[in-house]
């Protein structure tokens, strides 16, 4: 049967969302949930069935690990077998909100959600029904993107309903997500910050909250073994379309650039954020804001109203090579990434 959808638009919606997805999670059961980064596929955390119903139901690789999610700082305390005091720095800056903590995993943390490893990684949403769902059920919640694996993250409900809708039985919709990237992961295990995936916090913000100073070559864990985090695979975040991050100063050289990857006109769609071009059909051509926040917002949405539209390749214009576009640049590489 397909998915129901519940609105969170009032509080008594909101209240009724919240109520029936933690009768299902505390059933064991998986539920389509909103954050402020992108939809979830939320479990219960410490429930091996359940976390491994969500590998299931998105053809997840049991060596990809999932991010836990939790709704206090004590709570993540609970998670975790040390809490040093980098950790606790980048939690009191960015908290809660779009930051990923990957620590010592404690004993009672499943090794699936880890994907075997002795580390977890920990975030505290900002999302206002995620922080209430939390808080209702009493317990952790591991939620990776509610997407098929390796494709486009959702954003919105509908994007949900597409890939998912006939296999889940319940999809909140709490409305576009505001930021629309994945959190930043930072793993907090050695004596410097690593961003092990940008996000749409900065390497320069994660560096002021730690006050640390930069990893130095040599004085940290090499990684070895199971994956820390998620959005560690060469192919991710992944259009049906083909896609491919160029720059053009003119209709004539982005003529070239298309020529050169073999891709027709007639199925080519461009996301531009500087140059607009005028030979393609304003149909095929979506501007988004010059600004790496509303450019991640709305990222996500335009690659799957691309895919929807039947689109053979996407085009799209390079980002600034800065900091604040660090987390832009990574997912449009991965999405890119020629499939295996």
């Amino acid at each position: 049967m397909p998915a129901e959808i519940l609105s969170t638009e009032t509080p008594g919606l909101m209240q009724i969302a919240v109520e029936r997805s933690a009768a299902l999670l505390r059933a064991g059961g998986v539920v389509a949930v909103p954050t402020e980064t992108v939809y979830g596929l939320a479990a219960n955390a410490s429930d091996p069935a359940a976390v491994s119903r969500i590998y299931e139901l998105k053809g997840r690789p049991g060596h990809n690990p999932v991010i836990v999610h939790v709704a206090s700082q004590g709570m993540a305390r609970d998670c975790v077998a040390d809490w040093p005091p980098l950790a606790d720095r980048l939690a009191r800056a960015f908290w809660p909100g779009p930051l990923t903590l990957v620590l010592p995993r404690a004993a009672t943390i499943p090794e699936i959600v880890t994907a075997g490893g002795g580390t977890v990684g920990i975030r505290w949403p900002q999302h206002p029904f995620m922080q209430a769902l939390i808080r209702t059920c009493g317990f952790p919640l591991a939620a990776p993107s509610a997407n098929l694996a390796n494709g486009i993250s959702p954003t919105n409900a509908a994007h949900v309903d597409k890939a998912l809708g006939q296999v889940l039985p319940l999809i909140v919709d709490g409305g576009d997500c505001n930021v629309g990237i994945e959190s930043t992961v930072v793993d907090a295990t050695g004596a410097h910050p690593r961003i092990l995936r940008p996000g749409m916090i900065h390497e320069p913000a994660i560096l002021m909250a730690a006050g640390t100073g930069p990893p130095q070559p040599g004085n940290e864990t090499a990684d070895m073994g199971p994956l820390r985090s998620p959005g560690q695979l060469d192919r991710h975040y992944a259009p049906r379309a083909r896609l491919a991050v160029v720059t053009w100063h003119n209709d004539a050289e982005l003529g070239a650039r298309m020529e050169a990857l073999g891709a027709k006109p007639e199925s080519t769609f461009i996301l531009a954020h500087h140059r607009l071009p005028q030979s393609l059909p304003p149909e095929r051509v979506f501007l988004i804001p010059d600004d790496p926040e509303a450019f991640g917002r709305a990222l996500y949405a335009q690659l799957h109203r691309c895919d929807d539209a039947g689109a053979g390749w996407i085009l799209v214009e390079a980002p600034p090579a800065t900091p604040e576009w660090a987390a832009i640049a990574d997912r449009l590489r991965r999405a890119g990434a020629p499939a295996r």
